[in-house]
């Protein structure tokens, strides 16, 4: 029996509109505080290096997509019926080239641990599905 059920779909909220409109686009936009000049991900609607500022404190900056492998883990058991049908598959932490850490998954390599190592470099892929949001992954470099 095939597996109909929809993965769950992350929602574009006010402060996160421009980091989905980024990767429709295929660009990776992130906010960086004005005055620190620190990234930051998850899109807030304040700086968390300097929260007094407000979103004034806030920039929005196209980053390069260069990123090297933080951590990851090899998923085995699917968290919500719509991945079934992607087990085995890799979720992973990358730390941009602009220093933030951000989750995501690695594709295009075999989920095996010997496939990976800390510090790998990577690169963007973009997961684009109709009238869905489109997903940010990495892939060896």
């Amino acid at each position: 029996m095939e597996n109909t059920t929809s993965k769950p779909q992350p929602i574009s909220q006010p402060e996160s509109d421009r980091y989905w409109a980024g990767l429709k686009n295929e660009e990776i936009w992130l906010q960086r505080s004005v005055t620190t000049g620190e990234f930051q991900f998850y899109p807030r609607n304040f700086p968390i290096s300097d929260p007094e500022n407000g979103i004034e404190g806030i920039e929005w900056v196209k980053v390069s997509g260069e990123a090297e492998l933080f951590t990851f883990a090899i998923v085995y058991a699917a968290p919500h019926m719509g991945f079934a049908g992607d087990v085995p598959y890799i979720t992973a932490l990358v730390r941009l080239k602009e220093g933030v850490i951000i989750p995501t998954n690695i594709v295009g390599v075999e989920p095996q641990p010997q496939a990976l190592s800390i510090g790998m470099l990577l690169k963007p892929v973009y997961e684009h599905s109709e009238g869905r949001q489109t997903l940010l992954k990495f892939t060896p470099a």
